[in-house]
């Protein structure tokens, strides 16, 4: 059985003779004047002919067997029925033609097969030849997903991720933390240091899982009352989003009812929602206003804190006595001072 290709043995001498016909060397070369005493003129080609570098030093035929085989079964050419070299290019050329329109989103000429949820675009090339090029199945629609923040895999059936999940990476974190401390995580005491840690640092700030409307719960009534109602002294708890150390204190909160009165509890709720977070006590005491405002709609609000920040007590200027107050009036206690005083003056009995 003879082979499909064999090499010629004249390949590099029909070469030579067809490069040095066609493509001079004077023209694709750099002459210059070589002083060998004979006054000889000598060439440097420095390989940038279009051709002559690109020729394979050898020839590939195919042999008259394999031709003569091809054309009895109708691929040798034209008269066989075959394609010719010059169908066969005009082949390639339509299918590279599809594939940068399939790329390009230009599918005029495709068609579609949505029966099976798939889709493919063809084209009848010269020669009758069918190329589909066929589109990725997708697995998930975007319903419900537009406004994900948890992936950007469309494709991938998820669920929202919860704090637990935060935990390991957390851990490990810590651990960290305590090596470049010097410390040794491994030893009794600290073994279990990095979990604990990671635990406690989720409940100071359970605060960003909750929701206004989770804490109220629906306990706003409808109530004829229009006197003012204070809770004072609420413990609060939080954490310097400056230095990641606590700060504590009370809360006293007022409010003037239009016909709904809110859940006392709830006043406390609000105060825990936006505590346990990083914070700043400027920033907690006016949100704890507008939470009141958002929950009942009252004809005022007032909101007190008076703070002790550690960040102030066990490092910095280290002052254990000092207390920082913090304010927000809305409504009638900033713009009427006779119910601005009678809510100072019920807080500090």
């Amino acid at each position: 059985m003879s082979s499909k290709f064999e090499i010629s043995d004249d390949a590099d001498e029909l070469n030579q003779e067809i490069d040095d016909t066609n493509f001079p060397t004077r023209s694709n070369s750099i002459s210059f004047s070589v002083a060998n005493g004979n006054g000889s003129t000598g060439s440097l080609n420095n390989g940038y002919g279009p051709f002559a570098n690109r020729r394979r030093s050898s020839s590939i035929r195919r042999t008259e067997s394999e031709m003569t085989e091809e054309g009895e079964n109708g691929e040798g050419g034209p008269e066989n029925g075959g394609l010719s070299h010059h169908q066969q290019q005009q082949q390639q050329d339509a299918a590279m033609t599809l594939d940068r329109n399939n790329e390009n989103g230009e599918n005029g000429s495709g068609t579609a097969n949505t029966a099976n949820g798939s889709s493919s675009s063809s084209v009848i090339a010269p020669g009758g030849l069918n190329r589909a090029r066929p589109t990725p199945i997708r697995t998930t629609s975007l319903s419900g997903h537009e406004k994900c923040t948890f992936h950007h895999d469309l494709e991938l059936d998820h669920k929202p991720s919860t704090r637990e999940d935060l935990l390991p990476l957390m851990s490990k974190s810590y651990r960290m933390l305590l090596s470049s401390l010097g410390e040794d995580p491994e030893r009794q005491g600290l073994l279990k240091t990095p979990e604990r840690a990671a635990k406690a640092m989720l409940f100071f700030t359970k605060g960003y899982d909750q929701s206004l409307e989770e804490a109220l719960n629906g306990a706003v009534f409808d109530e004829d009352h229009d006197e003012m109602v204070v809770v004072k002294d609420i413990e609060m708890f939080s954490m310097c989003e400056h230095h990641l150390v606590p700060f504590y204190g009370k809360v006293s909160i007022g409010y003037l009812p239009c016909k709904k009165i809110l859940g006392l509890s709830k006043l406390a709720r609000i105060v825990e929602i936006f505590s346990r977070r990083l914070q700043v006590q400027e920033r907690l005491t006016k949100q704890i206003a507008v939470a009141v405002t958002q929950a009942v709609q009252p004809a005022g609000v007032a909101v007190i804190i008076e703070g002790v920040h550690m960040c102030m007590v066990m490092r910095g200027v280290q002052k254990i006595n000092s207390k920082t107050v913090t304010s927000t009036m809305l409504g009638v206690f900033r713009d009427d001072p006779k119910t601005r005083e009678e809510f100072l003056t019920l807080c500090n009995k």
